[in-house]
C-alpha cells in the first residue's frame, strides 16, 4: 500500500459540530478531500447515499459513515471526535466519534481485510474508550493502525491489540479465557467461518451449534462488526459459533462438516445472500444486520430457541437461493409486497431505458413515420441495399416516408431494437415481482404471466397482477416439505410448472377480459383528456413526484408513467415528461436558493446546492434530499408546489417524452424542447423563491427571539 490508511491529517479531535449528521459528513469530506485522496463532492455524495438508505450511527455512541465510489482516488480512515455528540440515528443516542471508512470502487482484498478488522474492533468498548481518551491526533492514528496494520504502526499498540484479538482458527466460538495475541497484518477475517475466541471442545458438550452470515451493501463495515457483535455473544453464552461474513473482501464458505453439525442458522443481511440453498431445512432467525449489531445476545438466544422448537421457522429449498434479504417472518406482508413490486420495477426499468431510447433515436435519425415500416425495413433491406422513400398506410391515406437510404435503414434498426425491447417491459415487471417474492421459482411463471397480459391486453395492470399471484403461489409451494427424491425438481421442474398453469389459467379463463376491459378504459381516459382535466393530472403527478424525493411515492408515479411507455400514445409521453420535468424541480430548486441567499446556507448546503444543478438536469430528485432532511417543514412544500407548477405546465403544453430517464441529456427524445424546459424553468423559479422565503422568515423569527 502507498500510504497508511490514516494519519495524523485524517484525525480532528474536539472538534464543535457544524450542525447536522449531514454537515459533519460533509466536514469529513472535507477532511479526507484535503489529504488528497478523494475528490470532495464525490466523496460527499458517496457518504451521504449510504446515510440515506442506512443510518450508520451504532451503539455506544459513534458512528461509521463508509462508502465505496470512484471519487476516492486511495482508501483511507478519518475520525472526528466531536465536542458535543450529533444524533447519526443509533438507537442508544447521538455519536461523538466519527469514523469515516472511505475505499475506492476497486479497492483490493488487502485493503479490504484492514477495513474489516477495524469494524470489528470497533464492536469492543475499550477500544472505543482508548479513542476518547487520546490526547494528540498522533496517538488516535497509532491506536487505528495498531488494529489494521501493526507493523506500520511500529508498536504492539496495547489498546488496540486488545480490541483485536483472535483465536486459532478452527471457526468456532466458545467459552474460555484463552489468552490470544493481535493477529498479524493482513489477517483480519474479510470472510467466512474464521473467527473464534476459544478452542471449540471448550464449550459446552451439549451447547447447540449455530451458523451466522452477515452482510451489508457496502461489505465494508455493519458486515464484520455484526460479525464480532454476533461472536461476542456466543462466547459469553457458551454457544459454539460459525460466522461466515459475506462481505467485498470475499467469501470463505463454511464447510460441509460445519454444515452438517449446524442446529440453527442466523443471517443479519440488509441484501441477498449467496448459498442460501445449503442451508434448507434448517431452523432460521433472519433480521436486519444492524439488529446483530445491538441486539447481538438476543439473536443467539432467538437461534438457539429455534433449534430446540420443532415449529420454527426454517430455510426452505426452493426459496433458499434467490430470496430477497429481509423477507422472512420479520417483515410484514404489506411491506413484502411493497418491495416485491419496486424488486420488479427497478429490473424493468433497464429495459424501458434502452428500448424507449433506441426508439426516440431511430425517431430522429428516420423522422415519425418509420414507426410505420421500420420491421419490414430492417428485415428487407442491409447496408448494401438501401430502401428508399417507403409507402404506408396512415391516418389520412397511402403516404411515403419523409426519409429514404442510410439514414430510413439505421432509423429503421434503432426503432426495432428499441420496440423489442419494450416488448418486454410488461414480462420483465411481472417476471421481478415474482423473484421479489418467491425467488428463483417465481422468474418464470411471473416472465409467461406478464407475455398472456401483453396478448390479452391486460398491460402493465396484468402484469402485476400476474407477478403478484406467481410470486404468492410459488412462496406459498416453498413452504411445503415434499419427499427427499422429489425435493430436488420442485424449484426447477415442479413449482415453474404449476404455478405457470395457474396464474395462466386464471389470466386466460377470468381475469384478463376485465383487466384488458380497465385497461383500455384508462388509456381512453388518459387520451381524451384535455384542457383542465390534463393540467389537473399534472399537478397530481407534480406533488407526487416531490414528496418525498425517490421514496414510495415518488416511485409509484414513476412507475405508473414508465409502464405506460409501453403503450407508445402522445398521452402516456405527455405523463412521462410531467413526471421527468417535475422530478427535476427540487435539486434544481435547492441549487437556485443556495445561489442567490448563500447567508441562508451552511458551506456544507452551499457546495451540495453546487452539485445539485447537475443532479437536478440529469432528473435525480435525490439531490435535494440532505435539503429536506434537514429543513422538512420548508423545503417539502415548497418543492411540492413548484412540482405541481412544473406537471401543470408539462401538460398544458402538451410535451412528451420517449426516454424514461435522463433529463435534459435526452433532449432528442423530448418534444417539444421548448416547452419542457420552460415548465422546468417555471416550476424551479417557484420552488426557490418560496423556499427561499421561508428560510428568511425563519432566520427573521430566530434573530427577533434571539
Amino acid at each position: 500500500m502507498s500510504a497508511a490508511l490514516m494519519t495524523p491529517e485524517l484525525v480532528r479531535l474536539d472538534v464543535a459540530p457544524p450542525g447536522d449528521k449531514h454537515a459533519v459528513i460533509g466536514m469529513m469530506a472535507d477532511l479526507v478531500a484535503a489529504t488528497g485522496r478523494a475528490e470532495r463532492d464525490g466523496l460527499e455524495a458517496g457518504l451521504l447515499k449510504r446515510e440515506e438508505s442506512f443510518a450508520t450511527g451504532m451503539p455506544g455512541g459513534f458512528a461509521i459513515p463508509h462508502c465505496r465510489t470512484e471519487a476516492v482516488r486511495e482508501a483511507a480512515l478519518g475520525l472526528v471526535r466531536l465536542s458535543e455528540p450529533v444524533d447519526f440515528g443509533a438507537p442508544d443516542g447521538p455519536a461523538d466519534l466519527i469514523i469515516a471508512i472511505t475505499a475506492p470502487a476497486g479497492t483490493d482484498d488487502q485493503h479490504l481485510k484492514l477495513l474489516a478488522q477495524l469494524s470489528r474492533a470497533l464492536i469492543r468498548p475499550e477500544f472505543l474508550a482508548a479513542l476518547r481518551g487520546a490526547s494528540t491526533p498522533e496517538e488516535v492514528s497509532e491506536l487505528v493502525m495498531g488494529v489494521v496494520a501493526p507493523e506500520e504502526a511500529g508498536t504492539d499498540a496495547p489498546a488496540a491489540g486488545a480490541a483485536t484479538s483472535e483465536a486459532p482458527a478452527d471457526g468456532a466460538v466458545g467459552t474460555g479465557t484463552a489468552s490470544t495475541a493481535a493477529p498479524p497484518s493482513g489477517s483480519a477475517p474479510a470472510s467466512a467461518a474464521s473467527s473464534s475466541t476459544a478452542p471449540p471442545d471448550e464449550a459446552s458438550a451439549d451447547a447447540p451449534v449455530l451458523l451466522a452470515i452477515t452482510s451489508c451493501p457496502t461489505g465494508i463495515a455493519h458486515t464484520y462488526m455484526a460479525a464480532e457483535s454476533l461472536e461476542n455473544a456466543a462466547k459469553e453464552k457458551g454457544v459454539r459459533l460459525h460466522v461466515e461474513t459475506q462481505g467485498s473482501g470475499g467469501i470463505t464458505p463454511f464447510t460441509e462438516e460445519q454444515i452438517a453439525a449446524a442446529s440453527a442458522l442466523i443471517i443479519a443481511a440488509d441484501v441477498n445472500i449467496s448459498g442460501r440453498e445449503r442451508f434448507a431445512g434448517l431452523p432460521l432467525v433472519e433480521h436486519p444486520v444492524k439488529r446483530a449489531i445491538s441486539h447481538g445476545p438476543q439473536m443467539i438466544d432467538e437461534a438457539v430457541a429455534a433449534a430446540a422448537n420443532p415449529s420454527a421457522a426454517r430455510v426452505t429449498a426452493a426459496s433458499a437461493s434467490n430470496e430477497p434479504a429481509q423477507g422472512g417472518a420479520s417483515q410484514s406482508w404489506p411491506r413484502r409486497i411493497q418491495g416485491a413490486v419496486m424488486t420488479g420495477v427497478s429490473y424493468m426499468i433497464p429495459f424501458v431505458a434502452a428500448g424507449g431510447l433506441l426508439m426516440a433515436l431511430g425517431f430522429l435519425i428516420a423522422g415519425f413515420d418509420v414507426a410505420f415500416v421500420a420491421q419490414d425495413v430492417a428485415t428487407g433491406f442491409s447496408l448494401s441495399s438501401l430502401p428508399g422513400h417507403q409507402e404506408y398506410e396512415g391516418a389520412t391515406g397511402m403516404a411515403q416516408t419523409e426519409r429514404a437510404g442510410l439514414a430510413l435503414y439505421l432509423g429503421a434498426v434503432l426503432f426495432t431494437l428499441g420496440n423489442l425491447g419494450m416488448g418486454f417491459l410488461v414480462a420483465a415487471l411481472s417476471g421481478y415481482i415474482a423473484f421479489g417474492l418467491a425467488g428463483r421459482p417465481g422468474i418464470a411463471p411471473g416472465f409467461i404471466g406478464g407475455a398472456v397480459s401483453v396478448a390479452v391486453g391486460a398491460g402493465f395492470l396484468g402484469g402485476l397482477i400476474t407477478g403478484l399471484l406467481a410470486g404468492l403461489i410459488a412462496l406459498w409451494f416453498t413452504t411445503l416439505t415434499p419427499p427427499r427424491w422429489l425435493a430436488g425438481l420442485m424449484p426447477v421442474v415442479i413449482i415453474p410448472l404449476v404455478t405457470t398453469f395457474v396464474v395462466g389459467g386464471l389470466m386466460l379463463l377470468f381475469l384478463g377480459r376485465p383487466l384488458a376491459a380497465l385497461m383500455t378504459a384508462l388509456q381512453d381516459g388518459l387520451t381524451g383528456m384535455s384542457g383542465s382535466s390534463a393540467v389537473l393530472l399534472g399537478v397530481i403527478i407534480g406533488l407526487m413526484m416531490c414528496l418525498d424525493l425517490g421514496g414510495p411515492v415518488n416511485k409509484a408515479a414513476y412507475l405508473f408513467a414508465t409502464a405506460g411507455l409501453s403503450q407508445g400514445t402522445e398521452a402516456a409521453f405527455e405523463i412521462m415528461a410531467a413526471v421527468m420535468a417535475a422530478g427535476m424541480v427540487p435539486p434544481l430548486a435547492m441549487a437556485l436558493s443556495t445561489l442567490v441567499r448563500r447567508h441562508l446556507y451552511s458551506p456544507v448546503e452551499r457546495e451540495n446546492g453546487t452539485t445539485a444543478w447537475l443532479l437536478g438536469a440529469a432528473f435525480i430528485s435525490e439531490g435535494a434530499i440532505p435539503f429536506a432532511a434537514a429543513d422538512p417543514l420548508r423545503v417539502i412544500p415548497s418543492m411540492m408546489t413548484g412540482g405541481a407548477v412544473t406537471g401543470a405546465l408539462i401538460m398544458a403544453f402538451g410535451v412528451g417524452s420517449q426516454a424514461p430517464h435522463g433529463g435534459i441529456f435526452v433532449a432528442f427524445a423530448i418534444s417539444p424542447v421548448w416547452g419542457f424546459v420552460l415548465a422546468i424553468l417555471a416550476g424551479t423559479l417557484v420552488a426557490a423563491a418560496l423556499v427561499t422565503a421561508a428560510k428568511e422568515l425563519g432566520a427573521r423569527r430566530r434573530s427577533i427571539t434571539a
